[in-house]
């Protein structure tokens, strides 16, 4: 935020400060790509799926109904690269790897468990408005 764009008392944000959190809002901030890739359909799944426990490749791809072999793979990555996702490849006959989150992955999986949980309690209501405003169209559209 720049100090011309600030509401009438409010301190401006140190630059220290704002190059430290990022601001997802400004267009080339680094931290679209993480949040691109935490709140994607399957990064979320990932994270849900990990929560509190390892799971081997195979055993992700059974928990999270639909997910491609290569759009897990590309999503492990991702979360890997972003540090939020362990792999370890165990030495052993035959070769497994198996993934987990790390103290940076829980928080995140922490913080988008609540807003999938508010989905899945809110799917009704969603489900309502939804048919209300398509049936509202349908309607309105057919004294056009």
């Amino acid at each position: 935020m720049t100090s011309s764009s600030l509401e009438p008392g409010t301190r401006p944000t140190p630059l220290s400060e704002q190059l430290e959190r990022g601001d997802l809002m400004a267009e080339a901030c680094p931290s679209r790509e993480i949040l691109k890739h935490v709140t994607s359909r399957w990064g979320v799944l990932v994270l849900l799926a990990l929560e509190g426990r390892t799971r081997r490749f195979g055993e992700l791809r059974r928990a999270i109904g639909g997910v491609s072999e290569r759009m897990l793979a590309q999503t492990l990555q991702w979360l890997e690269g972003d540090g939020l996702v362990d792999r370890i490849a165990l030495e052993v006959m035959p070769p497994h790897v198996e993934y987990s989150l790390t103290p940076l992955g829980r928080e995140a999986a922490e913080r988008v468990r609540a807003l999938a949980d508010w989905i899945e309690i809110s799917v009704p209501r969603i489900a309502r408005t939804r048919a209300e405003r398509v049936g509202g169209r349908s309607r309105g559209s057919a004294g056009s």
